[in-house]
């Protein structure tokens, strides 16, 4: 009998007779308990108590003791059976271990327990079983963190599991795929918990996952985001492309691409050039010419003489014609009289019928004479008696002044041909130009006197009059086959001499002008400045200011000096030349500077630079608009240049053309006014490039003349073909109006225009009416390119005398608000625009980056520039707001952000928790 803290143990056997049982085979008399099962370490999950389990042969009884006690009787559970291989008796004992008993026991060590086994001969004991709570904790001792790796580099991913008992397992999960390292030698699982992989490839990209496990509980890390990028890298230069012009100096083009490799999950981006241009000259075609004819043989028996010359003067080269005519003539050389056989063959005429032939035509000649002189003379003095009359053609480079954009009518009504009409003009406000020239704050204002609300269709065809006929005939003489004939004599020749000598950027008269200049506060929300009605804005994204700090800007379009003298060759100003400020800016990101220009873009025609002015007051080249650059970004549209820049300064956009087929828009514009007490009518006609600012020249000079405008302003696309312009006046009513003869048409040269540099030109047109009743004006004015095209401007307008007293044709109106801060500046709202960001600056394994977003907003030239950037989508969104900025609603970029989400819905599913940019999150927000 034993004695525990449990209560009482007996032990007892014995046979009938009191000795040993009958039933005891001889060997159990012989050997000690042998234990066939012994207890096994077990863990208490929950509340749920756990078995312990012996059994034994051959075994009289079998008791449990738990940390040094023996377990009460009535706690085992026993079962005796006899093993049929061996014969003996089997006895298998069994007790439960709630979680209460294990933590109620206080030891140094874990609680155990053991059994004990006895026979006649003697006890065994078995091994110690440990019982233990099992548990797992929920955080990670440590999480794996997100990478980007370049390819072929290491990948390590660093994994604490939880504590818990027992010791957890992990595993790795990749995009919820557990990662197996028995399949893939480049992957080491290391009994560290850590994920090796030696060398990264592009199918390692994905989410990374920690997974912990044990009997109790899994537990899962944060979600690890790996990215394996590739940098982009240069592939072979192609070969030099052929000149592109026949003749002449033009260029030789050479590529080649960031594709060896492309540039993948965010890799960087090829530095350098894209594409390489050389000058070329291509051989022109020499026609050949005749020398002078040899001397005369001898008179031969034939009564002939010959004479030849050589196709040497010079000899056709490249190309060139062979000379056109004979190049051997003959004659005969004895007047008629030749002999044969000492007979005369040709009978020999009178002395006097040659002397009365002689007479007749030395009369004849000197009658011609005397008329021609008699007739210069004449037309010398009429000119001389009415010079007071004539043509006004001046370089207008003086003119200038403010601007007010408009628009006009598109529909008039009333019959064109009644001179006696009594409609009066009307002209009503709109927008001429797409760029916003101002911030409006109410309704647009009247800016014109009216126009007659009359719609005159007329055909395009010009009715050659006497002088234009023999000014086209005269410049049909030139070749122009081919550009530019002689670059350095005929064109870039008369561009030096225009710029030296007849027009210059800011004339002389350009100081009486208004300072174009405007400045405002701009502080952390950022803003937009703008100087009125020039198509020349600067945007500041938020941002880009520090906190807690405030810089005054300014913008000028610079009105002093001229400084296109400081171009070379043959570039010319395609839009205003403007600063921004002040020097010592110092900002977070690039602002977005736009400029109107002039210029039909096409890269095959021209070679269109940014210039700034450095502090020698030179112009240096900043940047090829078609070349890509990581210094600044410049995106050329139909009438704006927008421009991201980070140094303060003087900007221009320059243009140099490489063809014939190079194009720069005019504006032509027709104005009138009735001399005071005359009867005398002029009408105005003036030519200027196509953009706000240059026009603000017409304005302020008809402003002070009291002009009225006539016909709608037109645009006429002049070529780079070195051919003249020509205005004329047509279909003039004779039996009204008299015009002097030899002044129906005017002409600008070829320099005259195509450097204008933004200052007007004009012609003017006076005419008089042959009775003061004569109160309607109607007839057409052509202006058109030799070799080029045309427009027409058609004039009807009423002259009486009473209408010069009607108002201004211009009024000014109510813009004057040029700077505008935080968010009422910007078309996207602040929080979606961070959105935005937050959803596309970081690359993921989707591919959804910034640079699928440039992509659907057509930004997706010149990437280098936006991954240099601190945020990309930031810049990206800054320079789609300067695109936009006439636009009203957000409709271009809702519908780019939901054709990006089409794409992932269809790629891959989303994550539950992942955020989503949707199309429906920009539009809604927006209140204009």
């Amino acid at each position: 009998i034993y004695c525990s803290n449990r209560g009482l143990v007996w032990f007892g056997f014995s046979g009938a007779n009191g000795n040993t049982p009958a039933d005891a085979a001889p060997s159990v008399q012989s050997t000690l308990p042998h234990f066939i099962q012994e207890p096994e370490d077990a863990y208490i999950i929950k509340s749920n108590p756990i078995k312990l389990r012996c059994r034994a042969a051959p075994a009289l009884q079998i008791f449990f003791k738990c940390n040094g006690e023996w377990v009460h009787q009535n706690e085992h559970f026993s079962h005796e059976y006899k093993d049929l291989n061996t014969g003996l008796k089997v006895r298998e004992v069994m007790i439960n271990v709630s979680r209460q008993q294990v933590e109620d026991f206080h030891g140094p060590e874990d609680y155990w327990c053991l059994c004990v086994a006895w026979s006649h001969l003697g006890t065994s004991k078995s091994r110690k079983a440990t019982v233990r709570i099992a548990y797992l904790r929920k955080n990670f001792d440590q999480d794996p963190q997100g990478k980007e790796v370049p390819i072929n580099g290491m990948i390590v991913l660093h994994c604490r599991p939880p504590e818990g008992v027992p010791v957890a397992e992990v595993q790795w999960l990749r995009n919820e795929e557990v990662v197996n390292s028995m399949n893939d030698d480049n992957i080491d699982t290391r009994a560290d918990h850590n994920l090796i992989i030696n060398e990264a490839r592009l199918s390692d990209s994905g989410n990374y996952t920690c997974l912990a496990s044990n009997i109790v509980a899994k537990r899962r890390s944060a979600t690890a985001a790996v990215i394996v990028f590739v940098n982009g890298g240069w592939s072979l230069w192609t070969e030099w492309s052929a000149c592109n012009v026949p003749c002449g100096r033009g260029i030789q083009k050479r590529s080649r691409t960031c594709t060896n490799p492309a540039p993948l999950n965010g890799g960087a981006f090829c530095e350098g050039m894209s594409v390489q241009k050389i000058t070329c000259n291509a051989l022109c075609p020499i026609d050949g010419g005749w020398d002078e004819w040899s001397v005369w043989t001898v008179c031969s028996n034939q009564c002939e003489r010959q004479r030849s010359r050589e196709c040497n003067s010079p000899a056709p080269r490249h190309r060139g014609k062979m000379c056109e005519g004979n190049a051997e003539a003959s004659e005969n050389c004895t007047d008629g009289l030749c002999t044969q056989n000492r007979k005369l063959l040709h009978d020999v005429k009178p002395q006097s019928m040659d002397s009365s032939t002689d007479v007749a035509l030395y009369s004849g000649l000197g009658a011609g004479i005397v008329a021609v002189a008699i007739l210069v003379v004449a037309v010398m003095l009429y000119r001389k008696n009415h010079s007071d009359y004539g043509v006004d053609v001046i370089d207008s480079s003086a003119l200038a002044g403010g601007f007010q954009s408009f628009n006009f009518k598109t529909t008039r009504q009333g019959n064109p041909l009644l001179l006696n009409s009594s409609i009066q003009p009307d002209l009503t406000v709109g927008r001429t130009y797409t760029t916003p020239l101002c911030f409006q704050d109410g309704a647009d204002k009247e800016l014109f006197d009216p126009l007659p609300d009359i719609k005159v269709k007329v055909q395009s065809s010009f009715m050659v009059s006497l002088g234009v006929a023999e000014r086209a005939e005269f410049h049909a003489k030139a070749p122009a086959e081919t550009f530019p004939r002689d670059l350095s004599r005929d064109y870039c020749g008369t561009v030096d001499r225009r710029k030296k000598g007849l027009l210059t950027l800011n004339g002389p008269t350009i100081a009486s002008r208004e300072q174009l200049r405007t400045t405002g506060m701009f502080g952390h929300p950022g803003g937009r400045l703008v100087v009125p009605n020039t198509g020349v804005s600067l945007l500041v994204p938020h941002g880009a200011v520090a906190e807690n700090m405030s810089w005054e800007m300014y913008m000028v379009i610079n009105q002093g000096e001229a400084s296109v003298q400081t171009l070379e060759g043959c570039e010319i100003l395609l839009g205003p030349e403007v600063m921004y400020g002040p020097p010592g800016l110092d900002l977070l990101c690039p602002v977005a500077l736009t400029i109107a220009h002039c210029a039909e873009v096409d890269a095959e025609n021209w070679n269109i630079q940014l210039k700034r002015k450095n502090s020698d007051s030179k112009w240096e080249e900043v940047m090829s608009v078609e070349e890509e650059s990581t210094c600044c970004y410049c995106l050329m549209d139909t009438k704006s240049c927008h421009l991201l820049l980070d140094r303060p300064g003087s900007y221009a956009l320059v243009g140099e053309p490489l063809t014939q087929a190079a194009v720069k828009r005019l504006k032509l514009a027709v104005f009138g006014s009735m001399d005071a007490g005359s009867v005398s009518y002029s009408l105005r006609v003036y030519c200027v490039d196509d953009t706000p600012h240059a026009f603000q020249g017409v304005v302020a000079a008809e402003r002070t003349r009291g002009g009225q405008l006539l016909e709608e302003p037109k645009t006429l696309l002049f070529l780079a073909n070195t051919f003249s312009l020509q205005v004329s006046i047509q279909d003039v009513p004779q039996f009204l109006w008299s015009i002097k003869p030899f002044t129906t048409c005017q002409e600008f040269s070829f320099p005259q225009v195509w450097c204008s540099n933004q200052q007007p030109l004009h012609c003017a047109f006076s005419l008089e009416r042959y009775s003061p009743a004569t109160a309607q004006l109607s007839c057409k004015i052509s202006v058109r390119q030799v070799k080029g095209h045309e427009q027409i401007l058609q004039v009807y307008t009423a002259v009486a005398e009473t209408e010069k007293e009607s108002l201004p044709f211009f009024m000014q109106t109510d813009c004057t608000i040029t700077s505008q801060t935080g968010s009422k500046a910007f078309k996207i709202p602040q929080s979606i625009r961070q959105r935005i960001c937050a959803t596309f600056d970081t690359a993921n394994a989707k591919g959804k980056d910034w640079q699928l977003l440039a992509q659907k907003l057509h930004l997706d030239r010149n990437l280098g520039y936006f991954a240099k950037q601190h945020s990309p989508s930031a810049v990206i969104l800054s320079l789609w707001e300067a695109r936009h900025q006439d636009s009203a609603d957000l409709d271009s970029l809702a519908s780019a952000l939901e054709e990006i989400g089409k794409i992932h819905s269809r790629s891959s599913p989303r994550d539950e928790d992942e955020p989503e940019l949707q199309a429906e999150d920009v539009a809604p927000e927006y209140t204009g």
